[in-house]
């Protein structure tokens, strides 16, 4: 432990990145390929299950500290973070961990599980008090599943990379999916000869970066550009090698469960195929908002009725792999003519006509099945005609277009320059903020996180809860306000005068039973606080709901 709490300290007392690269090499040339694995695990921002419930984790610390449980409150408040709380209020201790990282997990963490309150108390206070500061610290952050330092994965990935001599893009692929941090896990991962490979695993998955309409000239000619509509869905690859078939999001979270009528679509697939796309909630032609496929997700047995419900489809727009070979250092126009040629089944348009149809108001008529189709490419003579397709998006229930060099390699995490999202202008409305409740993290001890409402008749609804947006001058004066404004307490929650005017952004809305204006935002943040606005001429729920699409794909898909 004592090992990996100096790696921390060194990570986190630096902002450049080569002196983490050399840190992190440092350590992985010091510690066993069983700490190793286990630094890589958390590192990478994997987390332990927890074990013991929050609430006796307090009781104990307090217990511990000698002091009251308001104080407790009042610290953890303050500090945003139950780990960071405990490990302030104990009393300092002059000893240090003994053993490793893997040690400490093995025989401390890992014998929490299924034991009793009494036993792992025991466990745990016995490491509070045989541990440093900073040990004792790590330890609840562990335990937590809390843990976090000022590292990305692509610099493990880097570090990892100049420590092995392996290219950063094979450290990349063999960190992706489920693998347990175990020695040989370690191992494999440096391994030079390649070893074994685990041919459910995705490919790193290539990020775009945001893009604004003025930066659209920077980027050269339009034609070097194929547009693609921006699905609001969930990134995924669909992958079948060895005639098995598995489905990972972005976040490496295995799906294939989730989605039985793409599991049996696929099956049609050739072997050696891996497709990059979206899964998209999709009914009698028409994409249905992103929420129904977050509440089909959140369901832990999916009925008959709920696969009826809310049926889905997968939107491919890349193929990394045919043959069971590795296209992503083909350029995108080849990728994709591969990819038309793999799934697509209908003939080539005859006419612009029917090539304008199809790409503007049916984009996705090109399919090898009803749920595996292909997301169309545009392209444009100008960025002006560009725009035109871009302001389509709305009516489309698409958040804009995605903008893809002709040339483009397909690459590893978020690289500038080849790929860029461009999103349509969001929605906007003006609210009441009526309540507020402290932040955690650097945000811990400022009211931060703020309920905003608009009328219906002469009652103020909820309509939105944000938190980003203000600047930190504005952050400060806003608590002020809420410290000086209070009308009620619940819990952490102040309810506060309503007077304050916040313009909010927000993606998208639909109807929704679960909140009591009957409208749901997405992705709702603070765009300006208005001082110019009184509150009697905020929106309303009726000025909102106009704002509900209810545009439907010409002639389905």
């Amino acid at each position: 432990m004592k090992d990996f709490a100096s790696l921390f300290a060194d990570l986190d007392g630096t902002t450049k990145t080569n002196e983490k690269v050399s840190a992190l090499k440092r350590y992985f040339g010091k510690v066993s390929k069983s700490e190793a694995a286990w630094a890589v695990y958390f590192l990478t921002g994997r987390r332990i299950k927890q074990l013991v419930k929050s609430g006796q984790l307090a009781r104990w610390a307090v217990d511990e500290a000698q002091i009251p449980d308001w104080l407790f409150d009042d610290c953890y408040d303050m500090v945003g973070d139950l780990g960071e709380t405990i490990a302030l209020i104990l009393p300092s201790t002059d000893a240090h961990a003994e053993g490793s990282l893997d040690y400490w997990i093995e025989e401390k963490v890992h014998k929490l599980r299924g034991a009793s309150e009494l036993t792992q108390k025991a466990i745990v206070l016995e490491a509070w008090n045989n541990s440093s500061d900073l040990e004792r610290f790590l330890f609840n952050k562990l335990l937590t599943g809390a843990f976090r330092v000022g590292v990305s994965q692509q610099l493990i990935v880097k570090a990892l990379a100049e420590f092995s001599g392996i290219e950063a893009r094979i450290i990349s692929q063999r960190l992706m999916g489920d693998w347990n941090p175990t020695p040989e896990f370690f191992e494999k991962l440096i391994d030079t000869d390649g070893g074994s490979a685990d041919l459910s695993r995705p490919y790193p998955f290539y990020l775009a970066f945001p893009l604004t309409e003025n930066e659209t000239l920077l980027l050269g000619p339009a034609p070097n550009w194929f547009a693609e509509w921006k699905w609001d869905g969930i990134r995924a690859q669909l992958i079948k090698r060895n005639n098995e078939i598995t489905i990972w999001s972005r976040g490496e979270e295995l799906l294939t469960d989730r989605f039985p009528e793409i599991v049996e679509e696929a099956a049609g697939l050739k072997d050696g195929v891996v497709l990059d796309g979206e899964i998209l909630p999709f009914k009698e032609g028409d994409v249905l908002p992103f929420q129904m496929l977050q509440k089909r997700i959140g369901r832990k047995n999916l009925s008959k009725k709920i696969l009826d419900e809310i049926p889905v489809v997968f939107m491919a727009y890349d193929i990394l792999e045919e043959d069971s070979k590795d296209l992503r250092d083909e350029p995108l126009r080849v990728r994709r003519e591969r990819l038309d040629h793999v799934l697509s089944t209908r003939d080539k348009v005859e006419s612009q006509q029917e090539f304008m149809q199809l790409q503007l108001f049916a984009p996705c008529m090109t399919q090898l099945s009803p749920a595996l189709r292909v997301s169309p490419t545009m392209q444009a003579h100008s960025w002006e005609e560009m725009k035109t397709i871009r302001d389509t998006a709305s009516a489309m229930k698409v958040e804009g277009l995605m903008l893809k060099h002709r040339e483009s390699k397909y690459g590893t995490g978020r690289q500038k320059g080849f790929w860029w999202k461009w999103k349509v202008d969001p929605f906007t409305i003006d609210t009441v903020m009526v309540a507020a409740q402290p932040g955690h993290g650097k945000r811990a001890g400022l009211f931060t996180d703020y309920t905003f409402a608009v009328w219906q008749g002469n009652e103020l609804v909820p309509i939105a809860k944000a938190y980003s947006g203000l600047t930190d001058e504005e952050i400060k004066r806003v608590d002020a306000f809420v410290r000086e404004n209070t009308t009620g307490r619940y819990g952490p929650l102040r309810t506060v005068k309503p007077t304050q005017v916040f313009e909010l952004a927000f993606d998208g809305l639909q109807a929704s039973t679960r909140h009591k204006s009957g409208i749901a935002l997405r992705f709702p943040r603070i765009l300006r606080w208005r001082f110019d606005k009184p509150v009697a001429e905020i929106d309303s729920v009726d000025s909102v709901s106009k704002l509900i699409p209810q545009t439907h794909y010409p002639n389905g898909f």
